[in-house]
This record gives structure tokens, sequence and C-alpha cells, in this order.
């Protein structure tokens, strides 16, 4: 199926690795030019040269203002336009209330709010430019089904949800189509980290196995290219009636009551 994104322009943040390289080498794969942001220079390079000619990247602290305008700027230039944003961006930050501090917590919504509402204001001039533009945001099944021991990303990804979905009615006259992308338990690097906050006396296998069993319904954690082919079709032509849609990529995880 033609998904439309053939010479299409996108902007992917959080691209260097895990779910966003692969969100990065399926919109290239359908034909699109992307640019990729993250923070490590070095894997940001490594990324671009894996993706081929018609990608770019630069390494950019999505919670620093300054950083995030001059990229986008530098993007949209080098493409010639934007026409797909894909808000990626974030990781996994396990803690309770009671563990977290204020720090983290704001730090986290600098990256999984604020970078949105930035990226999303320094975008717009491009996107209504375009003839179908995009914007895609990663977010999390934990933004409706709240769990303590993830308690910031809990808060955070609820307020992004409304973020999505505030944007979708007002941008809708401009023809700009909003959706997120609701992940639960995906195969990338961050769970190494959550496996050695939550349980480091299991091996990898049985922490895996053992969150898979308990939290999600099909049994497995889920590939990132399972969520990167649905973001690819919301990048694209055929989701043209489609904003300020919730879509969870998630095995079967957010069984909302």
């Amino acid at each position: 199926m033609d998904l439309g994104l053939n010479g299409r322009k996108a902007i992917v943040t959080g691209g260097s690795k895990g779910l966003g390289l692969a969100i990065a080498k399926e919109l290239v794969a359908e034909g699109a030019t992307v640019r990729i942001c993250a923070r490590d220079a070095d894997e940001v390079a490594a990324a671009v040269a894996g993706l081929g000619e018609r990608a770019d990247g630069r390494a950019v602290d999505v919670r620093d203002a300054a950083q995030l305008a001059a990229f986008v700027e530098w993007a949209a230039e080098s493409m010639g336009g934007v026409d797909v944003l894909v808000n990626n961006a974030g990781g996994a930050h396990p803690g309770t209330f009671q563990t977290l501090d204020e720090e983290a917590l704001v730090a986290d919504f600098n990256i999984k709010v604020l970078s949105w509402f930035r990226a999303v204001k320094l975008a717009l001039p491009w996107l209504r430019r375009s003839d179908a533009p995009r914007v895609i945001n990663i977010g999390s099944v934990y933004a409706r089904m709240p769990d303590f021991r993830f308690f910031s990303t809990t808060v955070n990804r609820a307020a992004g949800q409304n973020v999505t979905k505030a944007l979708a009615q007002e941008l809708a006259t401009d023809g700009v189509l909003v959706n997120s992308v609701n992940i639960g338990c995906v195969k990338t690097p961050q769970w190494a980290n959550i496996h050695a906050k939550r349980a480091p006396e299991k091996t990898a296998e049985q922490f895996f196995a053992d969150m898979a069993e308990a939290d999600i319904p099909l049994g497995r954690f889920g590939e990132a290219h399972e969520v990167s082919g649905v973001v690819a079709f919301l990048a694209g032509s055929r989701s043209s009636y489609i904003t300020g849609a919730s879509i969870d990529v998630a095995g079967g995880m957010g069984r909302y009551s």
C-alpha cells in the first residue's frame, strides 16, 4: 500500500535510536526526507549514516528552547519545508510519588509536554505551507491508565494527551492533522534503565517475561517496527480524515474502565 509519503519532509525528535530511529527509517523507506535530533552527537551521526542520503540530523536537547528553535529552522530550510512533525523525544522515568523529586518531575515535563508545545509552535509556519500537514505525538498508555510506579510518566503523558486533543481542535482550520500514538512496552534502550531500577536482581529476560505476563494481554513486548508503521500511516495521505485521535499500539495494555 502506498502511504503517500514520497517526497514528504519530516522532522523526528529523539530520532537517533530505539523507536525514534525506527520511525525515521520507516519514513525514509516510504520516500520521505527526514531530519532527526537527539542529545548525543555520536548517536545522531551514526543514525544519519544508516538512514542514507535523504536524512540528516543534529545534536539537540529538546529541553533547551534555543537549541530546539535552531534545529527546527535548520531542518525546515535544509529540506525546503516541513510536512510532518513527529514529537518522539521522551523516555521512561520509573518512580513513585514518594521517591520522585520535584526536579525530576519538571525535567520530564519539559521533555514530554513543553518540547511538544515549542516544536509545534516553531514548525507551524512551515506546516501551514504544506498541502497535507501532520503532527504525530508519541505518548503512552499511562496517559489514560495511571501506574503509580511511573508517576512522572503518568502525569506528563496525561497532559500531553490533552495537548494533542487541543491542538487538533485549534489547528483543524489550517488543515493540520494532530494525532497521538500511545505505546506500552516496546523493546527500546530505555527499558534497560527501567530494569536496572525496578528489578536489578532479575535477568533482563526474566524481568521482561514477568512484566509481559502480568501487564500485556498479548504476552510479549512490542517491536519498534510495529509502532513505526502506524506512525507512517498517520504521516501519509491515507490518514486524511483522522485528527485528534489517540491510537494505542500496546498489545492490549490500556484496558480502560
